[in-house]
């Protein structure tokens, strides 16, 4: 049919610059992706063990059979964050009788140290997702330009230079741009997304873990 538009045969008449210029799109397109569905999944175990520990600890249980039960094992950030403070209290609750702001105050610094370290794994790759995003339109651009500069080079050699000698050159070109566009978008769509379900989880560590310093704070004496 008149008129349709075949990429593949565009790409494979491209010059090498513009061809190396696709190929680093897809080469990004493809991590992107790759980083897409793993950050996908490691946000979703993160909520759903979230979740599973936040009703197991808010369901009666003795902080003692849940540490025990949680310590060392994979049971997600919240429950590392739990194990940490909780450890940290053992290691510190007989001081208890004179001195329980320091216990709580080091309950707290071990409970953000561990809640820095869980947030830190979410956000792993985001930032490469954010680069694949900002960065894809402008190399898909710069293979467009090259591809246009070439064309245009082309017909300095000409005595009479028509619509239909410099256009495959463009077409070939402008799908770099194309190419650059598909890499970007689920890239900056992914990175927003996974960026504010990351912090919404931050928000409820943190909750969390103040909830469980007034609960370590009622099982202490009172300081002098």
């Amino acid at each position: 049919m008149t008129g349709e538009i075949d990429f593949l045969d565009l790409i494979l008449n491209a010059s090498i610059v513009v061809q190396a210029v696709m190929l680093v799109l897809v080469l990004a397109s493809v991590v992107s992706w790759y980083l897409i569905i793993d950050r996908s999944r490691t946000l979703s175990g993160a909520r759903e063990q979230s979740a599973s520990f936040e009703e197991e600890f808010w369901s009666g249980k003795d902080l003692a059979t849940l540490y025990k039960k949680h310590n060392g094992a994979d049971s997600g950030p919240m429950a590392e964050i739990f194990v940490a403070g909780f450890r940290e209290f053992i290691k510190l609750r007989e001081r208890a009788r004179g001195d329980s702001d320091s216990v709580l105050e080091s309950v707290r610094r071990a409970m953000r140290v561990a809640q820095n370290r869980e947030t830190d794994s979410l956000e792993n790759f985001l930032p490469i997702l954010a680069t694949i995003g900002s960065t894809s339109p402008y190399i898909g651009l710069f293979g467009t330009v090259w591809g246009i500069m070439s064309s245009f080079h082309a017909l300095g050699g000409v005595s009479q230079a028509t619509l239909n000698m410099v256009a495959p050159g463009i077409s070939e070109a402008l799908v770099a741009t194309a190419m650059g566009l598909v890499a970007a978008i689920p890239a900056v769509i992914a990175y927003n997304r996974y960026s504010s379900e990351t912090n919404r989880l931050d928000g409820r560590f943190e909750d969390f873990s103040e909830e469980f310093l007034n609960i370590m704070h009622r099982q202490l004496p009172a300081g002098n």
